[in-house]
């Protein structure tokens, strides 16, 4: 399972010092998330011998508008394992969900309709769960928080809709453990399987990516390499 979390100088903590909590916690992986003028430097290969815990470089588009994010995303598809933009409304939801080259459709908002999600399935956009304001809020805007996720689970299973889950850490000290984003998701009406499929679905999108941006990539299921005709 991976997380999708912030580091220095979007979030508090080192990507190491955040590396180092999510491994200790159980997960297999994180995305470090930023966005595209403050990415972290930072030797992946280095924190993953250091801590055992694979390491994702992910970027993250914020726009006003779909104009402003085509170009974010034309710019930056080639140097993001994983490429999230903000939605937030209608028009910009719309966008992400039909925009191939995006891997995730963040910050989603209460304005996801049957279009949206339709979209987000037949490009593969996976739509997020973020269960971060529910883990740090409390009284009614934690409840605001829970309802927008369920409203948002019922649309995006009735079509089947690929999603990822995370709690948005910004600090080492946000990390939440997956059995801990398990039992808020229980209480909410989701299953524990629901949960660790949406965490384990940020190391499928690295996966699928790292083979796309590799030399070898043609096509899906198609590689460049060496064959012998059988004699």
């Amino acid at each position: 399972m991976y997380e999708a979390a912030f580091a220095q100088p979007d979030g508090a903590s080192t990507v190491a010092r955040v590396a180092e909590t999510l491994a200790g916690v159980g997960y297999d992986g994180v995305v470090v998330r930023s966005r595209a003028d403050t990415r972290p430097d930072f030797d992946a290969e280095r924190v993953r011998e250091e801590h055992g815990i694979d390491v994702v470089e992910g970027v993250t588009v914020d726009a006003e508008d779909p104009t402003g994010a085509s170009g974010a995303v034309a710019n930056l598809r080639s140097e993001a394992t994983v490429l999230c933009v903000h939605g937030g409304n209608e028009t910009m939801n719309r966008y992400v969900a039909e925009e191939e080259k995006v891997d995730v459709l963040s910050r989603p908002g209460s304005e996801v309709n049957q279009v949206v999600v339709k979209a987000a399935k037949r490009n593969a956009v996976r739509v997020e769960f973020d269960f971060g304001p529910v883990l740090r809020e409390s009284g009614g805007r934690r409840v605001q928080a829970l309802r927008g996720l369920r409203k948002l689970r019922e649309i995006v299973d009735h079509y089947d809709a690929p999603y990822v889950v995370s709690a948005t850490p910004r600090n080492h000290l946000a990390v939440r453990a997956p059995r801990e984003l398990v039992a808020v998701g229980e209480q909410a009406g989701f299953s524990e399987e629901w949960i660790r499929a949406g965490l384990r679905e940020w190391g499928v999108l690295a996966a699928r990516n790292r083979e796309r941006m590799s030399a070898d990539f043609i096509a899906p299921g198609v590689r460049r390499g060496r064959y012998e005709e059988d004699a």
